[in-house]
C-alpha cells in the first residue's frame, strides 16, 4: 500500500514503523474471514482492513471524526488478523498507534475520560480494586442484573502454599486484578513447579504489567508501569543472579512482557534491559512443556475439559496449541471447539467499553465451550476466566489448576 505521511506527524517517534506497518498491507481481505467484529457487525469499517484504511487517513492528514474513534475503539485487538495475515502485517501494533493519534486529535466526551480514567487509578492497582471488588460483592444483591453478572463471587485464599527452597528459580508476575479475584491460580502454578524442583519468587515492587494503560491509549503511564517493573526484577536477574526465568499465568500480561523491547525500544536507560526481560518472559505453559509431569492420581475417567485458548496466548504469544497437548499428555479429555481462534470479548477493558459486542461474543463462545458439556472449562487469562464466568454454570478455571489437582 503506498503512503504519503502528513509532515505535521513525522515528529513522532512511532510514525516511521506505522508506515512500514502500513505499506505492509496488500488489502487481500483475509483478515475479514477471522475478524470477531467484522462478523457481528459487517460493516468493512469494522474489519483489520477497514481499520487500516481509517489510519491511513488520519496519518495522511484527512479529517479525523469520533466515527473514526468509534472504529478503532470496536476493534479487541484479539490479533486473529495477524494470525491469519498472509503478509505479516503487524495489526495490532498500527493500531494502539493509530487510537493514540486519534485521542489526541478528536479526545472524549467527559462521562467516557470518566471511565477511562477510574479503569486506569483502579484496576492496574490490587487494594483499590479489592476495596471495590469488596463492595460490590456486599451490594451485589440492590445491584441489576447487568451488573451483577460482572462481579465475580469470593474466592477462598490459601495462606501458605507450602512450597520448597530449590536451587532453581524464577520469578512470578503476581498481576492486579488476578491476584485479588483469582489468587489460587498463582498458588497452583508454585505448587506445580514446586514439584518439578523450581521455586518461584516474587520481586517487592513490581506491580501491573501495564497492559490496560497501554491499550487505552496512556502511552507514559503504561510506560512508567513497565519501568518500574524492569527496576524490580534486574537486581534479580542480572547476571544471572538467580531467576532463569519470568513466569507469567495470565496469557494477557504475558503478551504485554514480551513486548517490552518493543515498546521501550527508543529509551536509552531502558531499552537494553526491557529487551532482556521479553526474552526472559514466558507464559507458564512455556515452562511446563519443557519439563516431565509425573502425573498419579488422575482419576480412572478422565475428565472432560473444554479449553477456550485467550487471544493472547494463541495469537499475541503465539502458542497455539501448547496449553492443549498439556492437558491431553496429562490425561484429560478435550472437547472439540468450534471456531476457536474467535475472541470470548473479554479482551482487558472491553467487555466494560462495548458491552454489547462483548455480550454476542460471549454467548458465542460459551455455546460453542459448552456444546459436549464438558465437566469444566479451562483457559489461561484471568479476564477471560472472569468473563466465562459470568454466564456459565461450569465450573471455569485456569487450566495450571487442573495440572495441580492431579499431580
Amino acid at each position: 500500500m503506498q503512503t504519503s505521511i502528513n509532515n505535521k506527524f513525522r515528529h513522532n517517534p512511532d510514525i516511521d514503523e506505522a508506515e512500514k506497518i502500513l505499506r505492509s498491507c496488500v488489502h487481500c481481505g483475509f483478515c475479514t474471514a477471522t475478524c470477531p467484529t467484522y462478523q457481528i457487525l459487517g460493516d468493512e469499517l469494522d474489519s483489520p482492513r477497514g481499520r487500516i484504511y481509517l489510519i491511513k487517513q488520519v496519518l495522511e492528514g484527512n479529517k479525523v471524526t469520533e466515527k473514526t474513534q468509534s472504529h478503532l475503539d470496536r476493534c479487541l485487538t484479539c490479533r486473529s488478523c495477524e494470525t491469519t495475515c498472509p503478509s505479516g502485517v503487524q495489526y495490532a501494533r498500527l493500531v494502539d498507534i493509530g487510537r493514540e493519534i486519534v485521542e489526541q486529535q478528536v479526545g472524549r466526551g467527559l462521562t467516557t475520560r470518566i471511565q477511562r480514567l477510574m479503569l486506569r487509578k483502579i484496576l492496574p492497582y490490587p487494594s483499590r480494586f479489592s476495596l471495590l471488588l469488596k463492595s460490590g460483592q456486599a451490594l451485589k444483591p440492590l445491584l441489576p442484573d447487568t451488573l451483577k453478572t460482572k462481579i465475580p463471587e469470593t474466592q477462598p485464599i490459601t495462606t501458605s502454599v507450602a512450597t520448597s527452597s530449590h536451587k532453581r528459580k524464577m520469578l512470578v508476575l503476581q498481576g492486579c486484578v488476578q491476584s485479588v479475584t483469582t489468587p489460587e491460580t498463582n498458588q497452583a502454578a508454585a505448587r506445580v513447579l514446586n514439584k518439578l524442583g523450581i521455586e518461584l519468587i516474587s520481586a517487592a515492587g513490581a506491580g501491573c504489567c501495564g497492559a490496560v494503560s497501554h491499550h487505552l491509549s496512556a502511552k507514559q503511564e503504561a510506560i512508567d508501569f513497565m519501568r518500574r517493573n524492569i527496576d524490580a526484577w534486574w537486581p534479580l536477574i542480572e547476571n544471572n543472579n538467580k531467576a532463569e526465568a519470568i513466569v507469567i499465568t495470565a496469557s494477557g500480561c504475558g503478551a504485554t512482557v514480551k513486548e517490552y523491547g518493543h515498546i521501550l525500544q527508543h529509551d536509552p536507560k531502558y531499552a537494553q534491559k526491557a529487551k532482556h526481560i521479553s526474552d526472559m518472559a514466558k507464559d507458564i505453559s512455556e515452562i511446563i512443556a519443557e519439563e516431565k509431569l509425573n502425573i498419579n492420581n488422575l482419576n480412572s475417567r478422565p475428565k472432560k475439559v473444554s479449553f477456550h485458548s485467550p487471544c493472547t496466548l494463541q495469537h499475541g504469544q503465539k502458542l497455539p496449541g501448547l496449553v492443549e497437548k498439556i492437558l491431553e499428555d496429562a490425561g484429560f479429555k478435550l472437547t472439540h471447539v468450534n471456531d476457536a481462534h474467535i475472541c470470548c470479548g473479554s479482551a482487558g477493558t472491553y467487555s466494560i467499553l462495548q458491552p454489547v459486542l462483548s455480550q454476542k461474543l460471549l454467548n458465542n463462545k460459551l455455546s460453542a465451550l459448552e456444546n459436549e458439556q464438558p465437566d469444566v472449562i479451562a483457559t489461561a487469562n484471568v479476564g477471560c476466566q472472569m468473563h466465562l464466568s459470568s454466564k456459565t454454570d461450569i465450573p471455569v478455571k485456569h487450566w495450571i489448576q487442573l495440572i495441580d489437582e492431579v499431580l
